[in-house]
């Protein structure tokens, strides 16, 4: 045997553990900390014992990743979705197919995001639209609800620039279409749909629209679709599998079979070349939809069929996802699921952003500003204007910003002018913003980035309420009720803050911050 082959070999078993669709324990080192998986649960994250989750079949209503990353520089993949647990000073891993890596490169976190996401998810060269990042996005789901239609989202798009806000996209929610997989403005709510696209762009917006892979059963489409069997269909039976969600009862498109895709794409398309339509937010291709007993052109796992619809994102460069499936490295725009509002919810932003960044999506929105629950919103009175305000600046110089009830509607003239500051702030930073999103697709680097990430073993791993935009912009909002001062842990060099003061780090101190200011210093030295 060649004696360097014999080198490589040896070297590449001693350098990795694997194992083929079974069981894989990894014992935790001394004070190892570990992130990934599922990033809803980021605020959980470093994990604690006892944390499991199965993901097959299951995301948890937002992204996820078959990936572990540890602050030592350690890691875990697999191509197909498993199971973990963390049992004491074990991880405990199952899975069914495909092989379990466990590796490392160098000592750090960043050493070892890096190393796998060159070799698990690179990054594909490109980025999503760039307003999406350098502009605040506007969804008119909270204002309009069900009821989105010509009228007022005109008034809506007015409103925002009547009230000093900088334009950018605009998305128009769920219900203005004719039915679910009828791709077509409902004529008695949109009287002339091309003229409202045309009218915003003139006021310097974008325009996006909501879209999901459900199809209305018994409409004419239902019918074409199913005749010509691009539907998931029933284990056993020549009829549609239907499937409940939180619009009802509808059948669900096959995206394994290569003339669904080319269908689908063909109804955005359409929507693109007809009306200006500038892109799509594109929801609900959750994997837990995909686990019921159905029959599809390809035998694929639940996570796949997501995969498949996150996909369809990659055509159109003004994109949202809410739940994606290891499609780290790829151009898409990923939201954090919807909050309720609430200070709980309100911390819990950081932490997602971070660990969406940890696995690989790098182009980020940690929800709408105030949270994305409409419900929360029914009541004016139970509308807390302090709590929008904080959520405000904790969005605006994150990778992205997204409103959804409006400011001005809700809030005091002071508040009012404290959010559209924040706006102007998040589109004064767009370059830096766009600059470290091109760096994200040639890198896979993350944009948001933890304490940890950039400062390694000086003891943040366990700070959550503070992130680095880049290596050099530390940022800490405020995130509790009635609070006008805050701890900053400063790291080592010298910080100018957003007020012209200069602290020299390291160092832990408490600085001012009252309802108007976000907290933000750039590393000078």
């Amino acid at each position: 045997m060649n004696n360097k082959f014999f080198i490589v070999i040896v070297f590449w078993m001693f350098s990795q553990t694997v194992l083929w669709g079974q069981h894989l324990d990894v014992q935790i080192q001394k004070d190892e900390k570990w992130w990934g998986g599922a990033i809803v649960d980021g605020y959980k994250m470093p994990f604690e014992n006892g944390y499991s989750i199965d993901m097959r079949g299951n995301t948890k209503g937002n992204q996820a990743q078959p990936f572990l990353l540890s602050d030592q520089g350690r890691f875990i993949w697999c191509d197909d979705p498993f199971a973990f647990k963390f049992n004491n000073d074990i991880i405990e891993l199952t899975g069914e197919k495909s092989v379990i890596v466990f590796d490392s490169a160098g000592t750090t976190l960043r050493e070892g995001y890096l190393s796998a996401s060159k070799t698990y998810f690179p990054a594909a060269g490109k980025i999503p639209g760039p307003l999406l990042l350098t502009h605040p996005q506007y969804n008119t789901w909270i204002e309009l609800m069900y009821d989105q239609n010509q009228k007022d989202i005109l008034n809506y798009a007015k409103s925002i620039i009547n009230n000093g806000f900088p334009p950018g996209v605009i998305m128009i929610d769920d219900n203005w279409q004719e039915d679910y997989g009828t791709f077509e403005f409902k004529a008695e709510t949109f009287q002339n749909p091309k003229a409202m696209i045309d009218t915003l762009h003139q006021a310097g917006f974008k325009v996006m629209l909501w879209i999901c892979p459900f199809i209305s059963a018994d409409s004419p489409v239902y019918r074409e679709l199913a005749k010509k069997r691009l539907l998931l269909m029933e284990q056993g039976s020549n009829r549609p599998a239907i499937i409940r969600w939180w619009n009802g009862a509808s059948a669900l498109l096959d995206l394994t079979n290569p003339e669904t895709v080319k269908w689908f794409k063909g109804q955005l398309t359409r929507l693109v070349d007809f009306y200006n339509v500038d892109g799509f937010k594109l929801d609900a291709g959750d994997a837990n939809y995909y686990t019921g007993d159905i029959r599809a052109f390809k035998d694929v796992d639940a996570n796949t069929h997501s995969e498949l619809f996150a996909a369809i994102g990659l055509d159109y460069p003004l994109n949202e996802y809410r739940a994606c499936w290891k499609m780290g490295g790829q151009p898409l725009a990923q939201r954090l699921r919807d909050k309720d509002h609430s200070w709980e919810a309100l911390h819990q932003l950081i932490p997602g952003i971070i660990v969406q960044g940890l696995v690989g999506y790098a182009y980020t929105c940690p929800d709408m500003i105030g949270g994305g629950e409409f419900s929360s919103f029914l009541n004016l009175e139970k509308i807390d204007q302090q709590l929008i305000v904080r959520s405000a600046q904790c969005h605006a110089l994150m990778p992205m910003m997204q409103f959804s009830v409006s400011p001005w509607r809700v809030l005091s003239t002071e508040y009012t002018k404290i959010c559209r500051d924040m706006a102007l702030l998040h589109q004064k930073m767009g370059r830096k913003i766009l600059a470290l999103a091109k760096g994200a697709a040639q890198t896979g680097e993350p944009i948001v980035r933890s304490m940890e990430y950039v400062f390694p073993h000086k003891g943040y791993a366990q700070v959550q309420d503070q992130f680095m935009l880049g290596d050099d912009i530390l940022v800490a909002p405020v995130l509790d009720k009635n609070a006008y001062s805050r701890t900053v842990m400063f790291p080592e060099g010298e910080w100018k803050g957003d007020d012209g003061s200069i602290v020299q780090g390291p160092c832990s101190i408490e600085i001012q911050a009252p309802i108007e200011r976000l907290p933000w210093y750039t590393r000078v030295r």
